[in-house]
């Protein structure tokens, strides 16, 4: 999935992130149900749904892997065997994947924990964690590196919205540290947003508990702010977007098609119209919306907007 320049920027990243150990790790969060893509999602779990041209995660795991990430652990739970018949070891987009199974939703903050055991780094080493449902073209690289500088235990990535209602509030200080962490709070004191994205110093994910439900919004960033801990805030005002909603998808899947947001995983070149290996398209043909994918002659979309 990675060209030469891009495996040469990894490595780069790498020689600048990696730990003690070597490698930089991240834990990838796919567990969740999809409820609000039924029903899309019925028979596909939503990181695996088709989006311009691939399943969703795969320009996650590239994005990853051309920011220096060497080895990511899959938080699976929903039709976890999917994602292993997928993605396989990682091995084409130049990285390693473990997977984990959670029999029971231990929420974020358990589905992190339950990850940590596959985990090669040691306790200070940092680690990168992503939610599954997130399109972002921040840079993770210099989010690692403030997390080093400002020696943290925890540095999520922010970003500003409209309406941060509906979102985790992040208010931080002069200097970039999280001061609250107000999930979904109906009066916002601040525009600045969880984005999804978060570096761990290792050591903060094994002082979890094992094998509890643990929300990372509700109980480890507020709990770790209220004892002290160093919680950084890196703003970048990158595309982002959060992929939950149909129309969201929709929007993310056109995004990718048009170029909006660079993702190697791509398997062609961006533009009005995204054509995969089968597919044709007449010199005349005409689709209103912004963006689509065509598949096998255009009789399957899969991705972008639909036909009408």
């Amino acid at each position: 999935m990675l060209n030469d320049a891009e495996h040469q920027g990894a490595a780069s990243h790498r020689a600048m992130t990696r730990g003690q150990t070597g490698q930089l790790e991240a834990i990838l969060l796919v567990g969740g149900q999809g409820t609000r893509l039924r029903p899309l999602t019925i028979g596909t779990p939503k990181p695996l749904l088709p989006t311009a041209g691939v399943p969703f995660l795969a320009h996650q795991i590239a994005k990853a892997a051309s920011s220096g990430v060497t080895r990511i652990v899959m938080a699976t739970a929903y039709r976890a065997d999917m994602f292993a018949d997928v993605f396989g070891d990682g091995a084409k987009f130049g990285l390693e994947i473990a997977y984990v199974y959670e029999a029971e939703p231990l929420g974020t903050g358990g589905g992190i924990r339950n990850a940590a055991d596959r985990l090669h780094s040691g306790p200070e080493d940092p680690v990168v964690v992503l939610n599954g449902d997130v399109l972002s073209g921040h840079d993770l690289g210099a989010q690692l590196d403030l997390h080093r500088k400002a020696e943290a235990a925890i540095t999520l990535h922010l970003v500003e919205v409209p309406d941060p209602a509906r979102f985790g509030c992040v208010p931080t200080d002069f200097d970039g540290r999280v001061t609250a962490f107000l999930e979904k709070t109906p009066n916002p004191v601040t525009n600045q947003i969880n984005a999804g994205c978060y570096v761990f110093t290792r050591r903060f994910i094994d002082a979890m508990p094992v094998g509890r439900v643990l929300s990372v919004e509700r109980d480890t960033f507020p709990g770790l702010i209220e004892c002290g801990e160093t919680v950084m805030g890196y703003l970048e005002s990158a595309y982002w977007l959060d992929v939950g909603t149909p129309e969201a998808y929709v929007r993310g899947s056109s995004d990718l098609v048009l170029g909006e947001l660079a993702s190697s995983a791509v398997p062609g070149q961006c533009g009005q119209a995204l054509l995969l290996p089968g597919a044709t398209a007449g010199a005349a043909a005409s689709v209103p919306g912004r963006g689509w994918t065509a598949r096998c002659c255009s009789t399957t979309w899969s991705s972008g907007l639909m036909p009408r």
